[in-house]
Parts: structure tokens; sequence; C-alpha cells
């Protein structure tokens, strides 16, 4: 059933979980694209970073309405997905993606989470207000 935000127990499961958010947006000629993009869930959105000129800063910008969905791809099968409007923030990118290799890497020492800090400073921040989301539960049925 439809929510018209997220309850404190959806929140909880949204700061928890270790699945990429599957973002979708409208390419140029309309048609609907996903894409994968780490996420936290904080102040009342979900916020992504990535590169100022990705493809997805660039959709967003034309136009802010998306689609998003965050589930694992293994039984039980549980989640949220929604709709709603992106926001670019630029000054919050740095810290943002920081705080996402933090959750998704487990700290700052690994390679690859030297790599993605060393070009932290140029990072975009996505804030995704969400408007409408659903959730589906499994587990009980699957158990």
């Amino acid at each position: 059933m439809p929510n018209e935000s997220p309850s404190t127990e959806l929140e909880q499961s949204l700061a928890q979980s270790l699945v990429p958010l599957r973002l979708a947006c409208l390419d140029r000629d309309g048609s609907p694209h996903v894409l994968s993009l780490w996420y936290l869930w904080d102040e009342g959105g979900i916020w992504c970073a990535t590169a100022p000129n990705a493809w997805v800063v660039e959709r967003l910008r034309a136009d802010p309405r998306c689609g998003f969905e965050i589930a694992g791809d293994l039984p039980p099968y549980r989640g949220i997905r929604g709709t709603g409007r992106a926001e670019l923030i630029p000054d919050r990118g740095e810290a943002v993606l920081g705080t996402l290799v933090d959750r998704y890497l487990g700290g700052r020492e690994g390679k690859f989470a030297r790599w993605l800090l060393e070009r932290s400073r140029d990072e975009m921040a996505i804030r995704i207000t969400p408007a409408r989301t659903s959730t589906w539960d499994y587990t009980r049925r699957m158990g």
C-alpha cells in the first residue's frame, strides 16, 4: 500500500541496507533509464553522489522527476520503491561521498576508497525527496 512518507521502521531499514539504489530518470527522447548508485537516508531524503559531468546529472538537471527502488536481489524479497524529485547540490558532494565510502566500504583506507576520495572535491550530491513510496516484504511468505 502506498505511503506518503517512509515510516520509522522503513527509515531504519533504509539506513541499514547496503544494496545500491536503482534510480530511474528520463533520457533525452523521454524513455526511462535505470542506473545504480550508492545511497544513504538522511534528513528525510535519499542522498547519492556522482561526478558532476555524469549522464545522470545532466538528465536530472533537465528533468528532476525520478523513480527509485531499494531492494536486494536475494530472498526474502523486500524493499521500497517510489517517485520523487531530485535536487543537485554541488557543495555537499564531497561530504556525501565520504559518508557513502564509509557506509559501503567500511572505511577510507582501501585502494578503491582512496581513489574515490581523491576526486571527491568535484563530486555532485543528489538529494531525492520522495513524493510517493510503496513497500513490500515477502519475508513471512517465503520463510
